[in-house]
């Protein structure tokens, strides 16, 4: 890691690009998790089931072959599909090559894929850019990627899957056990516990007053991770955070999109996105918040 630091503060530029084409790769793959999880998820429950309730199991998806994982089979058209060449597949310059259509049947493609390729570059070099290279840097652009997934899965299908919160979770743990990790065992651990035991008394708070049900277990688990990683200190910064910006969104979707106010938004890409914001900046934001309070009075 010395080297590396030795080299980035050589030739910052040279390194920050490089951040940027590995992490054009690793959206590409992000792209991959967030596509076929959720279809890997779905098979899992139905076959666990239909296994519980003594159910052959049909063949309801011919689309979808036998063996689908996130490696197999290769990456198709989800028109036509047609299997995608490796030329084909380079982030973000085969979607501008192939004018954002498949080469095959000439339908577009959707634009979401390299904006998540770009949006993973960008903040994966914001990241490096703000922490240089070093292990704290190394960990956050992992859980910087886990945030990206977990965001997009749950506005796509509102789920937060436990395949990657509960790992993401126990990883930060773990970061704080060994040392490694941003915050003490302490507050690792009370932000683990806090972050899942303050929404879920939210959640039946929320259920005994309205009988409904305001968020799911997954925003539980979505905020555990968060303090695990990042302390129970951050934690009230990211609730406050991602509830404005979730109110907001709410608010907007009701007077421009003429959404019913009854209708579900995720809440998880609100907490990632706050997750991400504190990660970097949280100690600022606190103690400038914290010196505008002794001000004022």
């Amino acid at each position: 890691m010395e080297l590396l630091a030795q080299f980035y503060q050589l030739h910052t530029t040279t390194a920050l690009g490089l951040v940027a084409l590995f992490s054009l790769m690793v959206g590409s793959f992000l792209n991959v998790v967030v596509h076929r999880l959720p279809i890997m998820l779905d098979r899992e429950w139905r076959s666990q089931c239909l296994e519980f309730l003594d159910h052959p199991e049909p063949d309801t998806n011919r689309a979808v072959p036998d063996k689908y994982n996130l490696v197999f089979p290769r990456s198709s058209c989800p028109q036509c599909g047609h299997q995608i060449d490796a030329w084909q597949n380079i982030p973000v310059l085969s979607y501008l090559l192939q004018k954002g259509k498949c080469r095959h049947c000439d339908k577009p493609i959707s634009p979401r894929y390299p904006v998540t390729e770009i949006m993973t570059m960008i903040l994966s070099v914001i990241v490096i850019g703000q922490l240089g290279p070093n292990w704290h840097s190394v960990s956050f652009l992992f859980l910087t990627w886990s945030l990206i997934a977990l965001s997009l899965i749950d506005f796509d299908h509102k789920l937060l899957p436990d395949d990657i919160t509960l790992p993401v979770m126990w990883a930060g743990l773990a970061l704080a056990l060994t040392g490694i990790g941003p915050v003490d065992v302490k507050s690792s651990l009370a932000g683990a516990i806090i972050g899942y035991g303050s929404l879920w008394l939210i959640f039946q708070l929320f259920r005994l007053a309205t009988g409904k049900e305001g968020m799911g277990y997954g925003d539980f688990k979505l905020f555990a991770l968060l303090g695990a990683w990042l302390g129970w200190q951050q934690l009230p910064l990211i609730i406050i955070l991602s509830s404005f910006v979730g109110a907001a969104v709410g608010i907007g979707n009701i007077l421009i999109r003429n959404h019913h106010r009854s209708t579900p938004i995720p809440f998880g890409p609100f907490l990632c996105a706050a997750g991400f914001i504190a990660m970097l900046w949280g100690d600022t934001l606190i103690d400038q918040y914290l010196q505008l309070m002794r001000i004022r009075f």
